[in-house]
């Protein structure tokens, strides 16, 4: 199963991952926009960058030695919607796209919580923030800022059935 979750910078991509993977445990992958492009490439966002191509080739990867894989990132559609649909194309299995709905000001809050805050300033948020960025075609299921981290992660269970035997969502 491929499972996208997008959004904008301080939405909280990275903590719905990590929590879908520590619900099913074993056998889901991660794959992470930022430590592709800013650990593994150290490259800035830019049409046609070379972690492009390594995300999808990543992903593939995982999909095809029989993991789960959750592609996480802002992945704006316009550098990352034609890739993303190609690998949504090419999958044998069952894919679900969401687009995590947050607000500027919201994201900023969120980001300050964050361990990496001191990493970008919210001026540097400002230039990647995009007020509607979902992919052409209705494909993404989206999900409104005022769902919690236990709420979207519930949901994405449900609706993936990716919920192992005996997991209960907490209250």
């Amino acid at each position: 199963m491929l499972i996208v979750v997008r959004g904008p910078s301080g939405a909280g991509k990275s903590s719905v991952a990590a929590r879908l993977r520590a619900a099913y445990g074993r056998g889901v992958a991660v794959v992470g926009q930022d430590v592709l492009r800013r650990v593994v490439l150290r490259e800035r966002d830019v049409a046609g960058g070379a972690n492009i191509g390594l995300i999808s080739l990543v992903a593939r990867h995982a999909l095809d030695s029989g993991f789960h894989v959750v592609l996480e990132g802002i992945l704006t559609a316009e550098r990352y919607g034609a890739m993303l649909a190609d690998l949504v194309a090419d999958h044998r299995g069952r894919s679900h796209l969401y687009y995590l709905d947050v607000a500027f000001e919201e994201t900023v809050r969120r980001h300050a919580t964050r361990p990496q805050a001191a990493e970008f300033s919210p001026e540097e948020m400002a230039d990647w923030y995009q007020e509607s960025g979902l992919l052409p075609g209705g494909v993404e299921h989206v999900v409104p800022q005022a769902s919690t981290l236990d709420a979207t992660v519930a949901r994405i269970l449900a609706d993936t059935a990716l919920t192992p035997p005996g997991w209960t969502p907490r209250p």
